[in-house]
């Protein structure tokens, strides 16, 4: 294939959105490949991550995708090893979510993020080799590397903002899943502001090429939301792979991801779990709801039942909150 012509469907927003059932769903249309959350890879390739497993089961390092990835990509006479530290280090200097604004006023002025847009390059191109696909998911979800993808040679960027209820973010946050590890109320709803800041940065910079999803709305109507997707990205024609609400998940090779990412077969995608409304501590909902009403409000969620989508108004430039994104394994759904 040209790699003139590949397409990336980067989802952003905050964790436990529902982005790796997601992607996996994606991954089953010819010609997409799901990333898992590709901004992990150099950190979890080398053993510096939560978890070095690719969703085929096998370590990064010795996957067929991710090795060949992390060979190809790396400069020339560069270990592949020591080339990922820097690039790690370039990350938590100039790509954090605190730097989304600046990547979208500055774009790649400071030769930290024009170097990560090269090593981005690079990557999409090397997987896009690898694996015969077209279009790539990345399921990063930082606002920061969704703002950079217009300056990364070699792609057409598209921006799926995936957003879902704080409170069921907190309840899930509160469960220890293999190796993600829980989070408090206070942080879960601090970063999921932050990062649904952030992201309405990005989709107010292009609209043209964004999509904006509830997860609830998703998970209610899974088969249609998924050709609309199908349709965001030009792929009109290709065959859904939801039958109903069942679809067959083969084998993937996500960098990391919800440890659900692991599992393969015929899937079904129930309707959304609403336990946090009888699980959730009365604290950690009061927490919850105090930090995040206002976007709540304009997502609809203050409502006692979700019934449609809500499109997010226009924030004006006074709500530019600023959150660091977590590089730890609570992080890694």
């Amino acid at each position: 294939m040209s790699q003139s012509h590949i397409k990336v469907l980067y989802i952003t927003g905050w964790c436990r959105n529902g982005s790796t059932i997601l992607g996996n769903v994606l991954n089953e249309v010819e010609g997409f490949f799901h990333t898992g959350e590709l901004s992990f890879l150099w950190k979890n390739a080398y053993g510096h991550g939560s978890n070095t497993f690719c969703g085929c089961g096998e370590a990064l390092t010795r996957c067929r995708v991710w090795s060949r990835v992390l060979e190809e990509e790396a400069p020339a006479g560069r270990a592949p090893e020591a080339h990922a530290r820097e690039v790690v280090r370039r990350q938590t200097r100039a790509v954090r979510t605190r730097h989304t604004w600046s990547i979208l006023r500055e774009g790649t002025r400071s030769e930290d993020v024009r170097e990560h847009a090269a090593t981005l390059s690079r990557t999409y191109r090397a997987i896009a080799k690898a694996t015969g696909s077209h279009t790539l998911v990345d399921t990063g979800k930082l606002p920061s590397e969704a703002a950079l993808l217009p300056h990364v040679e070699g792609i057409t960027p598209y921006f799926l903002y995936l957003v879902r209820d704080p409170r069921a973010t907190t309840h899930s946050w509160t469960k220890t899943k293999q190796y993600v590890v829980p989070m408090s109320a206070l942080s879960s709803t601090r970063y999921w502001v932050g990062f649904n800041l952030a992201s309405e940065a990005v989709i107010r910079r292009h609209p043209e090429r964004s999509f904006y999803l509830r997860y609830e709305d998703f998970i209610a109507d899974p088969a249609s939301k998924v050709g609309a997707l199908l349709e965001h990205v030009g792929a009109r024609d290709a065959v859904n792979p939801v039958r109903g609400r069942t679809v067959h998940l083969g084998k993937n090779h996500t960098v990391t991801g919800n440890p659900d990412r692991f599992r393969s077969g015929p899937t079904l995608l129930r309707p959304e779990d609403e336990a946090w409304r009888e699980e959730l501590p009365a604290r950690a909902r009061t927490v919850t709801q105090a930090l995040s009403w206002p976007l709540m409000a304009r997502y609809g969620y203050l409502q006692p039942r979700l019934t449609r989508p809500a499109a997010p108004a226009r924030p004006d430039t006074a709500g530019r909150g600023e959150r660091e994104e977590v590089h730890g394994p609570g992080t890694e759904r």
